[in-house]
């Protein structure tokens, strides 16, 4: 039997779809969100017998991914632009579409703050802890971020973009 076993296959069939969108809103294309998935899935598998037993398995994987995807951008350091246009388009039935949108448009480090503040709900310390900076840095990086976002409506408005 594979590291995991039964049990783990079981999450994964459950909780797969929600961990794959998680992933979106981290990454902002399916691509990379499955690759953190998968990432993030292979290196708690080997420890599944202990992340089973916790409160919540689910939120101890998206606290995985979010750790895996902040690792990759730090490596990274830079955004990677292309010309090439997406063979396909991702359709939501919500308005997720514009929300990603959004939030794709803020830097790297105040998207993962709105993520994991507004997305996962998580308070302020846990944030700072899972990103690796202060407790200030998270307050001043979600408020930027929120600052950006309320403003950039009354500038399409006008036409300044």
């Amino acid at each position: 039997m594979r590291p995991g076993g039964v049990e783990f296959e079981d999450f994964v069939r459950a909780r797969g779809s929600a961990l794959l969108r998680y992933g979106y809103v981290l990454t902002g294309n399916a691509e990379d969100a499955a690759d953190l998935v998968q990432e993030a899935l292979f290196k708690v598998s080997d420890t599944w017998s202990r992340v089973r037993n916790k409160d919540s398995p689910e939120a101890y994987v998206r606290t995985t991914m979010a750790r895996q995807h902040i690792s990759w951008w730090r490596r990274r350091r830079k955004e990677h632009v292309t010309d090439e246009v997406p063979e396909e388009i991702h359709h939501d039935s919500h308005t997720f579409g514009e929300l990603w949108r959004e939030l794709a448009t803020l830097p790297r480090r105040q998207r993962a703050v709105l993520v994991l503040r507004y997305y996962e709900d998580l308070p302020d310390d846990e944030i700072a802890a899972i990103l690796g900076i202060s407790r200030g840095t998270v307050r001043s990086q979600a408020f930027r971020a929120l600052a950006t976002l309320r403003i950039r409506p009354a500038v399409l408005e006008r036409g300044q973009v």
